[in-house]
């Protein structure tokens, strides 16, 4: 932990000379380089399926009352009635948990692009547009559906029904077993985390963070850090607010903003939270409290509950009184 926390300490040697961060990432058209086109495609083969993913999970109808008819009534009837409508729940729930598998594929790809060669992470946001605006869409994705997996308990109690009855539908020739012991286990535990895709964009980006010696391992989160500051200052500035084309894009940037905020925060040992920190969380949280409480209270509650080190006590006290005021 020591060597990978100096890899990981920002160089303030480096930092005599304030950057400007007044930069336009067009979230909206950027367009992949010749360079960046491979990366891209096979990233784009992956996120055209998550609006999809959303709409799925969002629309998720549990199998409470059929449960509970079971648990309370123990015929058979109950019992098979309330295993058939939890199958097709399951099936859903593996589609979301292979979904997963491929964004844990795809995101180092994405950071090896932008975080590799001479160039600086203002260099690689400003020239690879096309990457970023994918990095950015796999941020809002993962937030929006960790957002909606914690407001629906009844994909954990489905799940957890389905497993206990596999060993009985094992033992019946007419059931289907849309999920086996060895897949269960492992979305057991995927499930088991109250934001299961931030767990598995840190855990890609900490693995690709140990994996690529060739890379400086301070680049990805200078990159993660930049990208965030870059974020925050499109936001505060109306003239490059103003270029957005479409009204939802703000909201889209501020998601994103604070995607930066809380995987920064899972990924560097120390968090976000601390002084030397490469991110303006202060900025961050001022601008969210500025907009109406419709577009900023769930981003609010998720820097509250989703980052890992804001209650930890090298957390400057005026960043939790800002965030619990």
């Amino acid at each position: 932990m020591g060597k990978l926390l100096s890899l990981l300490a920002r160089d303030e040697s480096t930092c005599c000379t304030p950057q400007k961060y007044d930069v336009f990432l067009d979230f909206e058209n950027a367009q992949p380089s010749d360079i960046e086109r491979d990366t891209f495609e096979a990233v784009q083969r992956v996120l055209k399926n998550s609006e999809s993913i959303l709409e799925e999970i969002q629309c998720y109808k549990g199998a409470g009352k059929e449960i509970r008819e079971a648990i309370s009534v123990p015929t058979e009837e109950c019992q098979r009635k309330a295993y058939l409508t939890v199958v097709p729940l399951v099936a859903k729930l593996k589609k979301f948990y292979k979904f997963s598998l491929e964004l844990e594929r795809v995101v180092p790809q994405i950071l090896g692009q932008l975080c590799s060669g001479n160039l600086s992470p203002m260099q690689h946001l400003e020239t690879q547009q096309a990457l970023v605006k994918q990095f950015a869409e796999i941020l809002e994705f993962v937030f929006k559906f960790d957002e909606h997996k914690m407001k629906t308990p009844a994909i954990q109690n489905d799940f957890s029904y389905y497993r206990r009855t596999l060993t009985k539908a094992k033992d019946n020739p007419e059931n289907e077993l849309i999920v086996g012991n060895e897949l269960a286990n492992r979305m057991s535990l995927f499930y088991a985390h109250a934001t299961p895709m931030l767990h598995v964009l840190s855990h890609a980006t900490i693995t690709f963070l140990m994996d690529r010696e060739d890379i400086p391992r301070e680049n990805i989160t200078e990159t993660l850090g930049t990208m965030a500051k870059v974020c925050l200052r499109m936001l505060e500035n109306s003239n490059l607010l103003a270029q957005f084309q479409r009204e939802e894009t703000q909201l889209f940037v501020l998601r994103v903003m604070v995607g930066l905020v809380i995987l920064y925060d899972h990924v560097h040992p120390q968090g976000v939270f601390f002084k030397g920190s490469n991110v303006d969380v202060k900025g961050c949280v001022k601008l969210l409290k500025d907009q109406p409480s419709c577009k900023s209270e769930g981003l609010l509650n998720a820097l509250k509950y989703t980052t890992k080190h804001l209650n930890e006590e090298n957390t400057p006290k005026n960043i939790k009184n800002l965030l619990a005021a």
